[in-house]
C-alpha cells in the first residue's frame, strides 16, 4: 500500500514540532491525522483521491485540518464507535460512519490501541506495516498521562502490536520506524522501570504525589514537570488496581501485603 507521510507544524507537546499526516493508497485513499492545513498537506491530498478521513486519536494536535479536509475532499469522516460525542467536540463535525477493532476502511484494518488516549487506535496496512499514531515513537517515550491516559492498557496494546510483528510503523510524531520490535521493546522497558521508581519512591516513605515524583525521577524536569506529575500519578493509578499501593488521587502508602 503506497503511503506518503506529510511533516505538519502543531503545537504539540512531541519534541518534533510536528505532527505526521499519512495518506494510505491513490484511489480512495486513506486522509488520516490532518492536523492543520498547509501547502505540503494540500498538495498531498491533491496528488490522490481522498475517499476516507479518520484521526488515531482525537488530540489537538491531531486534529485541526479535519473540518477543511473533510469538506474539501467529500471524505467519508470515520471516528471510533462510542467516541463519537469526543470526536465531535475535538473537530467540530459529526462523522459519517463509525469503527471498532477488526473495521476494515479502504485496505486498511483498524486496531484497538488504547492507553495514550483511550480511543487511541492504529491501522494495518495489507503489506504488514502499521500506522501507529501516539503508540511508538523512535526516540524518548510517550506521555500517558492521569489525565486521560491509562498505563495498564498502553502496555497492553504495546505488547498487542508486538504479537503482531509489524514489517514497519508509521508513528504520529518522528520518522519512520524500520526496527519495530526494538522500539516496542524499549518502551515497555522504559514503562516497567518507571513503574518500579514510583513503587519503591513510596515503599521508601514518599506520600505526597511531588514527593514521590521527586524521588522517582532522578533528572531534570525543567518544562516537563507537569506532565512528569501527570505519569507519576498514571504509575500511582496503575499500583492501585493492582493492589501493590493504596492511592487517593493525593497520598499513596504501600499495602499491607507490600
Amino acid at each position: 500500500m503506497h503511503v506518503q507521510q506529510v511533516s505538519v507544524p502543531t503545537e504539540t507537546l512531541a519534541p518534533t514540532g510536528a505532527t505526521n499526516a499519512y495518506l494510505l493508497g491513490d484511489d480512495e485513499a486513506i486522509l488520516v491525522d490532518p492536523a492543520n492545513r498547509t501547502a505540503d498537506l494540500d498538495a498531498a491530498v491533491e496528488s490522490v483521491s481522498v475517499g476516507h478521513l479518520l484521526v488515531t486519536h482525537a488530540h489537538p494536535d491531531h486534529v485541526g485540518a479535519v473540518a477543511h479536509y473533510a469538506e474539501s475532499c467529500d471524505a467519508t469522516v470515520w471516528a471510533r464507535a462510542g467516541r463519537k460525542d469526543r470526536f465531535e467536540r475535538a473537530t467540530g463535525i459529526a462523522p459519517d460512519r463509525t469503527f471498532r477493532d477488526g473495521t476494515r476502511i479502504g485496505d486498511a484494518t483498524v486496531v484497538e490501541t488504547p492507553g495514550h488516549a483511550p480511543d487511541h487506535v492504529a491501522l494495518a496496512t495489507p503489506d504488514g506495516a502499521m500506522l501507529t499514531g501516539d503508540l511508538v515513537v523512535s526516540a524518548g517515550s510517550v506521555v500517558v498521562g492521569a489525565d486521560e491516559g491509562d498505563v495498564r492498557a498502553y502496555l497492553s496494546s504495546l505488547r498487542r502490536l508486538y504479537a503482531k510483528n509489524p514489517d514497519k510503523l508509521y508513528p504520529g510524531h518522528g520518522p519512520v520506524i524500520e526496527n519495530p520490535r526494538d522500539q516496542i521493546e524499549r518502551l515497555i522497558r522504559h514503562r516497567l522501570d518507571r513503574e518500579a521508581d514510583v513503587l519503591a519512591a513510596v515503599r521508601d516513605g514518599a506520600t505526597a504525589l511531588d514527593e514521590i515524583l521527586d524521588a522517582a525521577y532522578d533528572k531534570d524536569l525543567s518544562g516537563v514537570r507537569d506532565l512528569a506529575r501527570s505519569t507519576t500519578a498514571a504509575h500511582l493509578e496503575k499500583l492501585a488496581v493492582e493492589g501493590k499501593v493504596e492511592w487517593d488521587g493525593e497520598r499513596a502508602t504501600p499495602t499491607a501485603a507490600e
